[in-house]
C-alpha cells in the first residue's frame, strides 16, 4: 500500500512581511472560527481576533518608525506566532488528512513533493601554489552538496600523455587550499580533482600541472 503523506500547514512565516503574516492570520481566523470541522480550537478565538486587530493597528502605527510601537508590534507578532502554530497543529490533526477540510481552515498546505537529487556540477582546480619544499597547495572549486573531494596526482610522463599510476588523496572540504606533500622538487606534476555527492562521483576534472619546488 502506498504511503500517504500527512497534510501539514506551512509554518515558514518568519520571513514574511508584517502585511503577509497578517493576511495568514486573518485567513486562519476566518477559516477556523465557527467551522464545524474544528469545534474546539486550542486558542481563544475571540482573544485571537482581538490580537489580530491590535497587530494590524500596530503595523500602521509603526510606519513612522517609532521604536516603542515597533517593539510592541514585534512582541505582538511573537505572541500571535505561537497561537497560529497551535491552531495549525490542531487543524493538521482534525482535518483527518482530507484536503478540502484542511483548506476550509484558511491554512496553506506545505508541499509534500521532494526535489530529486541533482548531479553535482563539474569539479575543477582553480589554482595550485607552492607551499613548503616538496609541497603544493591545491585550491579546488567548492561545490554545493559535495560530500568530499578526491585529488589525484602523478609526475608528468616523459613526452607527455596520461600517467599510468596516480596517487589519490581525499579531503572533506574545498573551502581552503589542500596540501599535497612528499613531492620531489623540480618534478612537474599533473593534478586532477573529482567530487563525491549523493549520486556518486563527478568526472575527473581537466588536468592542471605545476612543478614542485
Amino acid at each position: 500500500m502506498a504511503q500517504v503523506n500527512p497534510i501539514t500547514p506551512i509554518f515558514g512565516y518568519q520571513k514574511l512581511t508584517d502585511e503577509q503574516f497578517l493576511a495568514r492570520l486573518t485567513a486562519a481566523y476566518s477559516g477556523t472560527n465557527g467551522n464545524p470541522a474544528y469545534p474546539n480550537p486550542p486558542v481563544d478565538m475571540a482573544a485571537f481576533k482581538v490580537d489580530i486587530d491590535a497587530y494590524s493597528g500596530l503595523i500602521t502605527q509603526a510606519l513612522d518608525g517609532g521604536k516603542k510601537v515597533t517593539s510592541e508590534k514585534k512582541k505582538k507578532r511573537e505572541a500571535l506566532s505561537k497561537e497560529y502554530r497551535q491552531l495549525g497543529r490542531y487543524v493538521e490533526i482534525m482535518c483527518k488528512n482530507d484536503m478540502p477540510t484542511f483548506l476550509s481552515s484558511g491554512f496553506q498546505p506545505a508541499s509534500t513533493t521532494r526535489t530529486p537529487a541533482q548531479p553535482l556540477p563539474p569539479a575543477s582546480i582553480l589554482k595550485i601554489d607552492h607551499g613548503n619544499s616538496g609541497q603544493l597547495l591545491v585550491t579546488m572549486k567548492s561545490l554545493p552538496r559535495a560530500r568530499s573531494y578526491d585529488v589525484r596526482y602523478a609526475p608528468v610522463p616523459a613526452g607527455g600523455g596520461t600517467p599510468a599510476t596516480w596517487t589519490t588523496e581525499t579531503f572533506a572540504s574545498a573551502k581552503l587550499a589542500v596540501p599535497i606533500d612528499g613531492l620531489t622538487p623540480g618534478t612537474n606534476y599533473v593534478f586532477q580533482v573529482r567530487a563525491f555527492g549523493k549520486l556518486g562521483y563527478t568526472d575527473w576534472s581537466e588536468s592542471f600541472t605545476r612543478i614542485a619546488a
